[in-house]
């Protein structure tokens, strides 16, 4: 089966949407801190531990995909997702909403189902715009769901957005039940096997190892600027309110139309090429950052550079890992997006340890530290990769 258009738009749109279950949080610190008397950064713990969820989804349960039939899997999956957004709306502790942000981030790892789907069923000359296209919709569904958590959470409280997205995640069950293709598992052996399997995948694929170091520090950036610039935003000088600080999300949108650029260009003879840009791009944002002060415009300008940059640095890596083996992407996918994600978690404590202790200059010193040390990375790999 070819996939449509339509199919392809689809599975964007599935994708955005589940995704956002893990950054509907990070505008709600504030809101969390208060309820249940909290500083803001013990209540930011509802941020990394959601990614920390997140990555323990991706490596236990994402790499069935290349055992089980995708689209069952990807069905009780989001019906999982639905109790634990539940279990978040009406938790009555901090200890409880941390538990059941493990559980959310554990179970919205549907999106890492759909994109090897979508690159199974597409052409090797179009499978790098496919998944720039999915990717897209995933970009738009993180950056818009801070806009809509920050807006809905100051409008009628933290708890109704786990409603809502719970509501949201029910009907595309039905949606994906109807539209989705089946697929046939590649795996014939046992789970241990197949859990063994992806060591051995990184030891002797390079490229997977590259791609997922790379991946691991840019996530830890960007993760650690959402989660840290909530707490910049909300202190002076500019003391924004919940519903403020999530519309910051919508400038970060703009990345998203670079994705199907870059999987245009991934395809290419050279597509590491990609990821100096991403980097550079990365760089130049938290620099931009340092100097903003209580210059809006320059903030603005920081967050459209680090999300491209992103943008950039993930479709690139996502697009190469999917070139090595056809038939092991769920669990090449799996490697790659566990590490990115651990670093997304690390990024977010990493980030709330820099605040703590040197508030925004700090943050940003660390983050260029980081970047740099990602840039070393790439030539070091450059370097390898031509032998």
């Amino acid at each position: 089966m070819k996939l449509s258009r339509t199919d392809i738009l689809l599975m964007a749109f599935c994708t955005g949407l589940i995704v956002a279950n893990i950054y509907y949080c990070q505008p709600l610190v504030i809101l969390v801190a208060r309820e249940f008397g909290l500083t803001e950064s013990t209540a930011g713990k509802i941020s990394y531990l959601t990614q920390a969820g997140y990555a323990l989804g991706l490596f236990l349960i994402v790499p069935l995909g290349d055992m089980f039939e995708r689209k069952k899997q990807i069905l009780l999956i989001t019906g999982l997702a639905v109790a634990a957004l539940l279990l978040a709306g009406f938790s009555h502790s901090f200890f409880l909403l941390q538990v059941a942000c493990v559980l959310i981030g554990a179970s919205s790892i549907v999106p890492q189902l759909i994109l090897p789907m979508a690159a199974n069923l597409s052409s090797d000359e179009e499978r790098g715009q496919t998944i720039g296209i999915i990717m897209s919709g995933l970009l738009i569904g993180i950056l818009a769901s801070r806009a809509v958590s920050g807006s809905i959470g100051f409008i009628w409280g933290w708890r109704s957005v786990y409603f809502m997205a719970a509501a949201i995640c029910t009907l595309l069950l039905g949606l994906m039940a109807r539209r989705f293709p089946v697929s046939k598992p590649s795996f014939q052996g046992t789970y241990g096997e197949l859990m063994s399997s992806m060591w051995h995948y990184v030891k002797t694929q390079p490229v997977l190892r590259e791609a997922s170091l790379i991946n691991f520090l840019a996530f830890a950036i960007l993760s650690a600027f959402w989660t840290t610039m909530v707490l910049f935003l909300a202190n002076p000088p500019f003391s924004f309110q919940t519903l403020q600080i999530g519309l910051f999300g919508i400038a970060g949108a703009a990345g998203a139309l670079a994705a199907p650029l870059v999987g245009k260009l991934s395809g290419g003879k050279n597509p590491r090429k990609n990821l100096i840009i991403g980097l550079s791009l990365q760089l130049i944002s938290i620099l931009t950052f340092y100097f903003t002060g209580n210059h809006l415009f320059l903030f603005v300008i920081g967050i459209i550079l680090i999300d491209i940059g992103q943008q950039a640095i993930h479709v690139t890596n996502q697009t190469r890992i999917y070139a090595i083996l056809p038939e092991a992407r769920n669990r090449l996918n799996t490697v790659f997006m566990s590490i990115s994600f651990v670093g997304a978690s690390v990024g977010s404590a990493l980030g709330l340890w820099l605040w703590d202790k040197g508030q925004w200059p700090l943050f940003c010193l660390g983050s260029a530290i980081v970047i740099i040390l990602n840039i070393i990375i790439y030539y070091v790999y450059n370097h390898k990769l031509q032998k």
